[in-house]
């Protein structure tokens, strides 16, 4: 029994003077003459990119993250707060603003994809103090509560009204040999449905597009 103690404390004083000898090493190959050598810097996880964008009209000279959102990059580089970030997974619609008068989720979006797009946020649709048609709508007939899908909203039906102008059809356009489509109820929640309201203000979002659109009726036209 005694035997055993004394190998296992043998064995002990073995490991522990080989551990010492390693540190030791280790720690000068860490000096050269006394002077601690530096590591070598860790590179950068991402260079950055040169980007230009024009955003509500004006024109920006940016350096980003090649990760950076469109979203982020509205948010915490240029101070335009009013795209705001909900699921940031592109399924709620409260990012979407207007590329090259074209709506997209910005949450999805490389800022370095879209270097020389025009761009155009919820602060860029008012002329000064003149709100834009449909911002004036929303607030008629109430089309928000809490407001936070609001701007995610206009921007969308901003883009929406643009597409029935050019003839796109939607899942529930009924013929689509028509030219300019009927702008229904169903229509607009078909072509809407990209944004959500967690409120529920949709009859108020669908009766503002509907007056912007220049039709009275749920029935079409």
């Amino acid at each position: 029994m005694q035997d055993s103690e004394s190998i296992a404390r043998r064995e002990f004083l073995k490991t522990s003077v080989l551990a010492g000898s390693g540190i030791f090493v280790a720690s000068r190959l860490l000096t050269d003459g006394g002077h601690e050598v530096q590591a070598a810097a860790q590179p950068a996880a991402a260079d950055t990119v040169a980007i230009r964008l024009r955003v509500n009209g004006t024109n920006y000279g940016l350096r980003v993250d090649p990760r950076t959102s469109l979203l982020d990059l509205l948010r915490e580089k240029l101070d335009l707060p009013g795209t705001k970030k909900g699921c940031n997974h592109g399924q709620c619609g409260a990012c979407t603003i207007l590329v090259d008068d074209r709506r997209i989720n910005s949450c999805l979006a490389l800022a370095v994809i879209y270097d020389g797009s025009e761009i155009t946020t919820i602060e860029g649709l008012a002329k000064g103090d003149e709100l834009h048609p449909l911002q004036s709508a929303f607030v008629r007939h109430e089309g928000f509560q809490c407001g936070y899908c609001t701007p995610g909203q206009i921007c969308s039906a901003v883009a929406m009204l643009s597409e029935v102008d050019q003839g796109t059809v939607s899942h529930v356009t009924e013929d689509v040999r028509v030219g300019r489509v009927a702008l229904t109820d169903a229509e607009i929640s078909e072509r809407m449905s990209g944004n959500i309201c967690r409120c529920g203000a949709y009859p108020g979002i669908v009766a503002a597009i509907r007056e912007v659109s220049g039709q009275a009726s749920g029935r079409g036209v």
